[in-house]
This record gives structure tokens, C-alpha cells and sequence, in this order.
């Protein structure tokens, strides 16, 4: 009886692992028989750059590597004030590098014998603007007062300007997988019921001039720097899975 009783509980069991088995193929064979349209649409939408980067340094030099710091912070420190009196805002100034390293005297004859001949200090300041129409005022009063080595410019949009104008390139970007979608499920005498995914990507590239300047005839120069901060492409990309009937 006890024999019986154990048999009859083990087909129990197979039949439940049985059960859920069928139960797991129905799940796939329903989601499998989704008839779908894969599309992509991208979208491009131009706008104009509100904010501007400046990056631009003080080098020194001499033989006393505390003069040649002394000398450095003299100059940014004029740089920095002189920036100021025109209005820009302390919080828009940032030091992004500061390097002392030895300058070696070439007329060393071996690697052994290498001398120090001076100290080069270089010190890095970036200047955000909200008004980047104000771009070459700064570049003309930094140098003016003590900037002699000119890095890059960037112009940027503000993450307002930049989600309104991302808002436009998605709208045109699911537009265009749209149309597709619709043109492929028509030939195919089909039509678009729903969406089952959807993926996006995107965004934009700065606006970069690398050494705007060359050489320290420009640098003297005293005639205004007119710049020109060009147009900014913002783009979206959409990838989307179409439900068809």
C-alpha cells in the first residue's frame, strides 16, 4: 500500500513539472507569434551656441623657479582682476592647470650631465560666458594684461537650450522611423498596430577653435579679435520595434 501510495505521488509530481512546461511554451510560442517592423529614424536640428569657454595661460620663466612663480602669480592675479572690473563674475573664472617643469640646457653633451637652465611656469585659466557675443572682449583684455599663451575656445549650448533643441531632433527622428514603418507594413498589405520598444541616442559636439592665436605677433596685436561662434548640429537617433496585424 505504502509502495502505491509513493508511486502515486511521484506521477504527481511529474505531471506538475509537466504542466508547467506546457505552461512556459505557451508563454514563449505567444510572445513569438508578435509580427513586428524593426525601424530607425534620425533627426538633426541647428542651433546657436549661449554659452562660451576660454581657455588661455600665463607662462613665465627664470632661472629661480620661486621667481618664475612669483612672476606667474603677479601676472594671472592682474589677468584675473582686470576680468573682473569688466563685469565677469568670479564664479565664471577657473583654474584648469598649473605645471612647473625644468627647461634643460641643450648644449649638454650627455644625458647624465643635463643642467637645469630655467623654470617654465604655466598656469591655465578658463573663463565660462553666459554672452558668448562678449568672447572677444575677454580674449582682448586678458591679453592686454598678462596672457601670452592662447589654449582653445569652445562654445557649448546650456542644458536648457540643449534639451529644447534635443526635444525637436527626437520628434523628427521617430517621425522619419515612422513614415518608414508605415511605407514597409503597407507594401506588405500590413499596418502598424503599436510599439513594442523603442531605443534613443544622440547629442551634440561642441563648437572647438584649438590655438586661436599664433605666435606672439597676434598676441601684441591691438586690433579687436572678432569671433565668430558658428551653429550647433543637435542630433537624435531612434531605433524602434513596430507591432503589426
Amino acid at each position: 500500500m505504502i509502495e502505491k501510495r509513493s508511486l502515486f505521488m511521484i506521477a504527481l509530481v511529474f505531471m506538475a513539472i509537466a504542466c508547467v512546461g506546457i505552461a512556459a511554451a505557451a508563454s514563449t510560442d505567444t510572445g513569438s507569434n508578435d509580427k513586428v517592423i524593426h525601424s530607425s529614424g534620425t533627426g538633426n536640428v541647428i542651433g546657436t551656441p549661449d554659452r562660451a569657454q576660454v581657455t588661455f595661460s600665463v607662462e613665465t620663466e627664470n632661472a629661480d623657479v620661486k621667481i618664475s612663480q612669483q612672476d606667474n602669480a603677479q601676472r594671472m592675479t592682474k589677468v584675473i582682476d582686470s576680468l573682473v572690473a569688466i563685469g565677469i563674475p568670479h564664479d565664471a573664472l577657473k583654474t584648469t592647470g598649473y605645471n612647473i617643469y625644468p627647461v634643460y640646457d641643450d648644449t649638454t653633451k650627455s644625458i647624465l650631465d643635463q643642467k637645469v637652465r630655467t623654470y617654465r611656469v604655466t598656469n591655465t585659466l578658463t573663463v565660462t560666458l553666459h554672452d558668448v557675443n562678449r568672447t572677444g572682449d575677454v580674449i582682448d583684455v586678458a591679453v592686454a594684461n598678462g596672457i601670452n599663451q592662447a589654449n582653445s575656445i569652445q562654445f557649448l549650448l546650456s542644458e536648457e537650450q540643449f534639451q529644447v533643441l534635443r526635444t525637436e531632433a527626437l520628434k523628427e527622428a521617430v517621425a522619419h522611423a515612422r513614415a518608414d514603418a508605415d511605407t514597409v507594413a503597407g507594401a506588405m498589405g500590413t499596418a502598424v498596430t503599436g510599439v513594442q520598444s523603442a531605443d534613443i541616442s544622440g547629442g551634440y559636439s561642441p563648437v572647438l577653435y584649438d590655438n586661436y592665436m599664433a605666435g606672439n605677433a597676434m598676441l601684441k596685436s591691438a586690433a579687436p579679435t572678432p569671433i565668430q561662434p558658428g551653429d550647433i548640429t543637435v542630433s537624435a537617433q531612434v531605433s524602434i520595434t513596430y507591432l503589426i496585424r
